[in-house]
């Protein structure tokens, strides 16, 4: 049953700054449904509109009756004065001791041992889990979620996981844990350019969906444009073209002219830029560290080789960002050195970007680290890869202060990868960045020839990125494992048979090993297309030598069959042979000019690979 509709929904902040044009959006009776798409495209707007915080410029939001929504926002503002327990319970009957019993469960799960304190003391990520848990106590029958596992780690993800699953309730959730959208939703929803498209499945099933869709619009498009080439070559003849009856071809070929083609994706690219780096790069020799009476690192040893990609795992709170701060040289060390090679240039992307003045422009932003950075074929302008990182023109010369939130994670991004780091520190880097995105930083990190060390609790990006892991074990000690994260939960496994149960539960859930095969045989595909050149067989070179030519012949056969059939009007017999015989003269036609596309879109990859 249909339980929430949206129609003919407008959202606009400026001229340029389209969000929602004409869209529409539907909820069904238990349906879980996951949002997603690029950063500043209207994603949090949609849930805002549906939750009734904001209202359209146009279009309206009908709810079933008896129907109520519990939204978390991406940044909720909690009461300083109020502690942690009266947060989880605000707007809730704070009474009754078995609601009481669960939040004091729920806040224990996520982290929080004296729930008495002042809220006033938490981060902003530990407000996020505090705001979460009043969200998930509320009785509703519609959860709006927007980035509900910022800032959990992976035992509370992998809890909220099994929450989400059971609740029977309908959910729309904005999410870019990529594991998280496959274990939980049904429907995947991208916002994109002002319109909404909607994909049953999960997220895997989505990729496949998508590729078809665009497939389909871009065969529409050749397909269109091929034919508007053909009717304008006819037009260009003049004569034919002036003539009374023709008067519906050329308003046929104005309505292709004026009809607009699909919005072309734009990627995320990332050039490979870093400087050389010498044989010494980074040793840390005896480290340890404390706060009071609490170990967080103790004796770690560690000489960091180029071209390693680490991972760092652990709880909140158990001391991954103090690690990389020690690193860096920002906290001071109780005991152990740590030796840097002259040549390492360390960037560092951390969780918090508050410090990006927001009066500046992007652009000016960017070029604070570099008016251009080398990237191994050429030099490439600060503005230029902001064009490949979708800062276009206009929102090159926006304020920082008018991006939003996740606008500002790829500018702060960006701005680092500006400056030619040859080691790239990130603390939890999937934070705010759109799937997009993420999948080309992903790809970007393949080809960088520098170390990457990472804190991070996303599943899919410690899997995707590291070849060694180090977990924080005990009281500061990190045990070092090799490969990448689900590597680490077999041979964690091993080691500890005490596993918690929650983490048994969260292996339950990975993929199965045929699964899992197969899509390392599809990345190893995809990697060896990369790296295939293109071109063309003996059998395509010879067709698209010849194929304009049998093009022209078969225009040319029609227009005679067409002259017959005028001659032939009162052969019933005579015309019927030739109707079918101009049938299959045109299908013809349409196959090569199909073909024609294909060849010609080949023929141009070829050229741009070979000028490279």
């Amino acid at each position: 049953m249909n339980i929430l509709t949206a129609e003919h929904l407008q959202k606009a902040y400026t001229e340029e700054r389209i969000l929602l044009k004409d869209a529409a959006f539907s909820l069904q009776e238990g349906e879980k449904v996951g949002v997603i798409g690029v950063n500043g495209m209207g994603k949090s707007t949609l849930l805002k509109i549906i939750a009734g915080v904001e209202e359209p410029d146009q279009g309206a939001v009908i709810m079933g009756n008896h129907v109520k929504t519990a939204y978390l926002e991406q940044t909720p503002v909690l009461e300083d004065a109020d502690s942690i327990l009266k947060s989880a319970l605000k707007g809730l009957d704070s009474q009754d001791g078995v609601l009481e019993g669960e939040a004091r469960s729920m806040l224990h799960r996520l982290g929080f041992e004296d729930v008495d304190q002042p809220v006033k003391y938490l981060s902003g990520g530990q407000k996020k889990r505090v705001a979460l848990v009043n969200v998930l106590l509320k009785p509703v029958e519609i959860l709006i979620l927007d980035e509900p596992t910022n800032h959990l780690d992976s035992e509370m993800s992998g809890w909220l996981e099994d929450y989400l699953v059971k609740f029977r309730g309908a959910l729309v959730m904005v999410t870019h844990d990529r594991y998280f959208l496959d274990r939980i939703v049904n429907r995947i929803v991208e916002v994109e350019y002002g319109s909404i498209y909607s994909y049953p499945g999960s997220y895997a099933d989505y990729v496949a969906l998508k590729m078809q869709r665009q497939s389909m619009e871009q065969a529409s498009e050749r397909k269109r444009k091929s034919i508007l080439k053909k009717e304008l070559a006819w037009l260009a003849r003049g004569a034919r073209a002036r003539s009374t009856k023709q008067k519906a071809h050329i308003q046929r070929i104005e309505d292709m002219l004026a009809a607009e083609g699909p919005i072309e994706e734009q990627a995320v690219q990332l050039c490979s830029a870093a400087t050389r780096m010498g044989r010494k790069t980074i040793e840390v020799k005896g480290l340890s560290k404390a706060y009071g009476d609490r170990k967080l690192i103790q004796d770690f040893t560690y000489i960091f080789l180029k071209g390693e990609r680490i991972g760092i795992v652990g709880p909140n709170g158990c001391g991954k960002t103090t690690l990389l701060k020690l690193i860096l040289g920002q906290v001071a060390a109780d005991s152990g050195v740590i030796e840097m090679g002259e040549t390492v240039k360390i960037g560092y992307f951390s969780q918090d970007n508050s410090h990006m003045e927001e009066s500046l422009t992007a652009i000016a932003y960017v070029r604070e680290a570099a008016e251009y950075v080398d990237v191994g074929d050429g030099k490439i302008s600060a503005a230029m890869l902001m064009e490949r990182f979708l800062f276009d023109g206009t929102m090159q010369w926006t304020p920082i202060g008018k991006l939003s939130g996740g606008e500002r994670r790829r500018l702060y991004l960006l701005r680092i990868l500006m400056s030619a780091p040859n080691v790239l520190i990130l603390d939890e880097p999937t934070n705010d960045l759109d799937i997009r995105t993420l999948t080309i930083l992903e790809d970007y990190l393949d080809s960088f020839e520098g170390i990457v060390i990472t804190v991070s609790h996303d599943r899919y990006f410690l899997e995707r990125l590291t070849t060694r892991i180090f977990a924080f074990e005990r009281e500061g000690r990190l045990q070092q494992y090799e490969g990448g994260y689900l590597d680490y939960l077999r041979a964690r496994e091993e080691r500890a048979p005490e596993l918690s149960i929650q983490d048994k539960k969260s292996r339950g859930n990975k993929k199965s090993e045929e699964q899992k095969k197969k899509e390392q045989k599809a990345r190893r595909d995809r990697n060896g297309a990369r790296v295939q050149k293109l071109k063309f067989s003996y059998k395509e070179q010879r067709e698209y030598d010849t194929i304009e030519d049998e093009i022209a012949a078969l225009e040319e056969k029609l227009e005679g069959l067409d002259q017959k059939i005028m001659e032939n009007a009162t052969n019933s017999a005579k015309l019927s042979e030739l109707t079918e015989e101009k049938n299959c003269a045109e299908a013809e036609l349409e196959e090569k000019m199909d073909r024609w596309v294909y060849l010609n879109d080949l023929a141009e990859k070829i050229k741009a690979q070979d000028s490279r």
